[in-house]
């Protein structure tokens, strides 16, 4: 019957938004038939438009050495595909698969391989990406160069990340958020906190540590680096990277514990833009406070020179 349905394109689009969450419910419940249904499923991707596309079309479509199928799982089509994690894939011309309905999640988990291929979410830690020997000893290099500012960050963050790394998934962001591949994603921690009836205990274990990676080529890593070099007590350097760490948790799809405390450091950030020079109030030392810098203090002590 499956079969009769999916040789007509236009009666099996039908069928399939009838029926598509029962098929992907099947995938997670039906380990007898996994495969069957898996042939069935159909999904949008980086590079379908309004086309959905199969494992199997997928598959056909890899580039030369390809290894792994790339998913993303997301609210919507219009969230993952403005994701930074797909920056680099999409520039080397790789395909990503858009699992953007909240079924997937639990589908993804029970799915591991299709047709001798690993399902590798590009959120997640473990995206392997081929490398040429060039690529691979500039990775060397920079790994190198930038060791002393993920140390720095890392002691700055402290039990907030796993760990803070140099990466090569994203292009045009500076940093991202990386959870453990066994870990949940964004989307999912997203899901089971939506959840009325949530086990607290299962949360805490699968909510797992994250890791902040760096893109070494975007221009904010490289002089926050510099300025880290000069002194790496300044202070300023700090504000900094609780911003960097904030906004990344915001464009990797997470939400924030202490929005007020993000709100805060822009503001000061816009006060700074501004040249609004205040004293910090009470109550924020618990903020790593924005540096005025030295004009700042020049205009400070001017004033109380003309008193």
């Amino acid at each position: 019957m499956f079969a009769e349905i999916s040789e007509n394109q236009e009666d099996y689009k039908k069928f399939y938004e009838q029926f598509s969450k029962n098929l992907k419910l099947g995938i997670h419940e039906d380990t007898t038939n996994r495969k069957k249904l898996a042939d069935l499923l159909r999904f949008y991707t980086s590079k379908s438009g309004e086309d959905q596309i199969s494992f199997k079309d997928y598959i056909q479509r890899m580039k030369e050495g390809q290894k792994d199928i790339f998913y993303i799982t997301g609210e919507s089509r219009a969230s993952v595909a403005a994701s930074p994690f797909i920056e680099t894939l999409r520039k080397k011309g790789y395909e990503v698969l858009y699992l953007v309905d909240p079924i997937d999640e639990y589908m993804v988990q029970q799915m591991k391989d299709y047709d001798d291929h690993k399902l590798k979410s590009v959120t997640k830690e473990g995206l392997d990406m081929d490398e040429t020997d060039d690529e691979k000893k500039k990775k060397e290099e920079e790994k190198a160069k930038f060791e002393p500012l993920c140390k720095l960050m890392k002691d700055v963050l402290g039990d907030k990340v796993e760990k803070v790394i140099l990466g090569n998934r994203i292009e045009d962001s500076p940093c991202v958020l990386v959870t453990s591949e066994y870990g949940w994603s964004a989307n999912m921690e997203r899901i089971m906190k939506a959840q009325a009836l949530r086990d607290s205990s299962t949360s805490s274990y699968m909510v797992s540590k994250k890791t902040l990676e760096l893109n070494p080529n975007h221009q904010i890593v490289d002089e926050l680096r510099k300025k880290a070099e000069v002194d790496q007590s300044d202070k300023t350097v700090k504000d900094l990277v609780w911003l960097m760490y904030e906004t990344s948790i915001l464009t990797s799809g997470f939400s924030l514990d202490e929005p007020q405390h993000f709100a805060t450091r822009i503001h000061r950030m816009i006060k700074l833009g501004l040249s609004i020079f205040e004293e910090d109030k009470e109550g924020d030392d618990d903020l790593p406070p924005l540096e005025e810098g030295n004009a700042a203090e020049e205009e400070a002590n001017r004033m109380e020179e003309v008193d």
